[in-house]
């Protein structure tokens, strides 16, 4: 690890150095974990190889309250791809259980970079206000609506803000 973290630190470092006016700090991925528990504001973009990625996402899933919950987009020069962080949970596949949270806000993001902010905003609200609704939370954030319910409810939300 140390010659490939090595390989990348020194990558980050000339491309720092080429752009003066972002700030830059390098930061081991065990003091990342605390400085995101203790003051998560403290940091705002981050970039890291793919296993400390795996690991930051991972707690900071947890400090929101599950990887049901945490959206991800990956946007590069020519193309962007935006996913739901979970995996496809096959055991709970066909049983209505599971929490269309992290892809709904990964098509968000998506939204948000095709710039059609009105619906984004729309989904993301309807998405926030379902889950504020103890009785549409799913069994993942202590509800025991199924996805089918869950999705229904979004959609009526998303279907009131859009007419208005």
């Amino acid at each position: 690890m140390k010659l490939s973290d090595g390989l990348f630190l020194e990558c980050c470092r000339l491309v720092a150095s080429q752009h003066p006016e972002i700030e830059f700090e390098e930061l081991t991925v065990d003091n990342t974990c605390l400085q995101l528990v203790r003051n998560p504001a403290r940091l705002d973009v981050m970039v890291m190889p793919n296993l400390y990625g795996d690991i930051v996402s991972d707690l900071c899933a947890g400090l929101i309250g599950g990887l049901g919950l945490t959206p991800s987009g990956n946007i590069g020069t020519e193309a962007a791809v935006f996913e739901s962080v979970h995996g496809t949970a096959p055991d709970i596949a066909g049983q209505d259980k599971a929490n269309p949270t992290a892809l709904l806000l990964s098509a968000v993001m998506m939204l948000h970079h095709l710039d059609l902010h009105d619906h984004a905003s729309a989904i993301e609200q309807s998405v926030f206000d379902t889950i504020a609704d103890p009785a549409c939370r799913t069994g993942d954030l202590g509800g025991s609506a199924g996805c089918s319910d869950f999705t229904n409810a979004i959609c009526e939300r998303v279907a009131k803000a859009m007419n208005k």
